[in-house]
């Protein structure tokens, strides 16, 4: 996509030539008036080589100006392809092009290697008499649009998996009962004790799915919310956890003391910490460790809603972590990645969070996996 050049031109070519900016009110560095701004800025030469990057660049990069001047953006990031052939589009073209949605991966400098990044890219060309051919790039962040985006499609699928998960355990409900009773009326009338062991193991396999459907039935009418603290909730679970791990696994709280009370149904939210913690000891295998964290975020978006205040309650672990095949289905009904797995305990835990106005997100990598559960501290706007 080309289009008439930008109005950051001269602001560029001053950095290049690094000279100072006139104005009305006196002379400014123009490296400090462009440090100032949110957004991310990077100049490159016609060889596609780093001149200037100011902060919002390099903090969104994670790549400071002395690890980037000099060096060709190609050597700044794994699989830079589509970037380059966007600004290879626009010194051809001697305009405007902009990209949507880059992945970029900086190349690690350091032990820990920096995590993807999700860029809006617009490269516009600037021809200056003394500095010749540069590009100026302006970087927005896009991963926050993405994540709205995502949170909203997943929200709206919460109503529709309820309802179908409801139908589904109504459906099963009925003859369940039916067949459990026969079996019970078949048992008195058996002579023979050993033909017993056969109805017994009806009636117990019909408990079993009983439970199971009473799961997916899931509480009924609205929470009954009560203002308690967030950490007598995870304190609940951090014992049930406790109880439940292996000798080998460690069960570690961060708390943030300073994270207000709430109003929240205590059963539900307990339950869909639970449910998360439980798959953690289980991703576990017997051996690694499990953090409970919690921490404050204002101003967030949860969705299409904008919340004051949101707690974010962590449940971290360092298992194999969630197959990659599963990422996009993981919270729908009846979807598990474990042989013995229901395929339920997401799913149910997604939809008690929904009903607090909050969602449950997760990050997931070999060695690193975090499911936050945010909940909104207010009604939200």
């Amino acid at each position: 996509m080309c289009a008439a050049p930008g109005i950051g031109a001269a602001l560029a070519i001053t950095v290049a030539v690094e000279a100072p900016i006139a104005s009305p009110l006196g002379h400014f560095d123009a490296r400090e008036m462009l440090d100032a701004l949110a957004t991310g800025l990077m100049v490159l030469d016609a060889q596609l080589c780093v001149v200037y990057a100011n902060v919002s660049a390099q903090d969104l990069l994670s790549l400071s100006l002395r690890q980037t001047r000099g060096h060709p953006v190609s050597q700044l990031f794994a699989a830079p392809q589509s970037l380059i052939e966007l600004l290879r589009r626009a010194l051809a073209s001697g305009e405007t092009c902009a990209g949507h949605e880059f992945t970029l991966t900086p190349i690690a400098t350091l032990p820990a290697a920096p995590a993807p990044i999700v860029v809006d890219i617009t490269a516009t060309p600037l021809i200056g008499q003394v500095t010749g051919m540069h590009l100026l790039l302006e970087l927005t962040d896009a991963r926050m649009r993405q994540r709205i985006t995502r949170e909203t499609e997943l929200l709206s699928r919460v109503d529709g998996n309820r309802l179908m998960v409801r139908q589904l355990a109504h459906e099963i409900r009925n003859p369940l009962g039916g067949l459990r009773g026969a079996a019970q009326l078949l048992e008195r009338e058996l002579a023979e004790p050993g033909l017993k062991e056969y109805t017994t193991i009806i009636i117990n396999e019909a408990d079993r799915l009983r439970s199971l459907v009473d799961t997916m039935l899931g509480p009924a009418g609205p929470p009954r919310k009560q203002t308690i603290s967030v950490h007598e909730l995870c304190e609940h679970v951090y014992q049930l956890l406790r109880s439940e791990a292996a000798n080998d696994i460690d069960i570690d709280r961060d708390y943030d003391p300073s994270v207000p009370d709430g109003r929240f149904d205590r059963n539900e939210i307990i339950q869909a910490l639970l449910n998360i913690g439980r798959n953690s000891l289980q991703a576990l295998a017997g051996r690694g460790r499990v953090v409970l964290r919690t921490r404050t975020q204002s101003n967030l978006n949860i969705g299409p809603a904008r919340h004051r205040l949101v707690v974010c309650v962590q449940i971290e672990d360092d298992g194999p972590g969630v197959p990659a095949d599963l990422h996009k289905t993981l919270f729908y009904p009846l979807v598990t990645g474990k042989a013995e797995g229901t395929g339920l305990g997401l799913s149910v835990a997604q939809d008690m969070v929904a009903r607090h106005g909050g969602i449950i997100e997760f990050e997931s990598r070999p060695g690193h996996t975090v499911f936050s559960i945010l909940l909104p501290l207010e009604d939200g706007a």
